[in-house]
């Protein structure tokens, strides 16, 4: 359908917790196709709904050559531990050491109403806990230590557009 523009901080939508879908509407559908659309390119991972403006529990993932959808997310378990490399597709051009669980399970359903489970280690992992915590209103920078999300946020300050 469509290739939507990426909301980036500090709009408000991003620190919004999103709503749960109710029913699947037309408007839904669409939804899902526009972050299909959105989150197939090269280098992204993952894009929830408020990251295109919708305040939808909704998210989208291009992992591995496998691109999918799940409506009404909700991260079930994790385990391990990882620290690596994050960037996000709302915070354009910062990447920073994350810590964050290796192994993670998501629970949602699909535009059927069918249960869908996604899970995974590494990279599927932290993209499923990044995508739940932009969800709930959070981004990944929220995560980091102190002194380095006050230099992440005069970064983000001084290259507002």
């Amino acid at each position: 359908m469509a290739i939507r523009e990426i909301r980036v901080v500090p709009d408000p939508v991003l620190r919004t917790p999103c709503d749960e879908i109710t029913t699947i509407t037309p408007a839904v559908r669409r939804l899902v196709q526009d972050l299909l659309d959105t989150v197939d390119d090269p280098g992204r991972a993952g894009l929830s709904a408020n990251q295109i403006g919708v305040g939808l529990r909704a998210f989208s993932y291009n992992i591995e050559g496998k691109i999918g959808y799940v409506l009404n997310p909700v991260l079930e378990e994790t385990s391990g531990e990882q620290y690596g490399d994050e960037g996000c597709l709302s915070v354009p051009g910062l990447w920073y050491k994350t810590r964050r669980a290796d192994y993670a399970r998501v629970r949602g359903i699909d535009l059927d109403g069918k249960t869908v489970v996604l899970e995974g280690r590494g990279l599927m992992g932290r993209m499923l806990q990044h995508e739940c915590d932009h969800l709930i209103g959070h981004v990944y920078l929220d995560r980091l230590e102190k002194e380095e999300r006050r230099e992440a946020m005069r970064y983000m300050r001084a290259h507002a557009k």
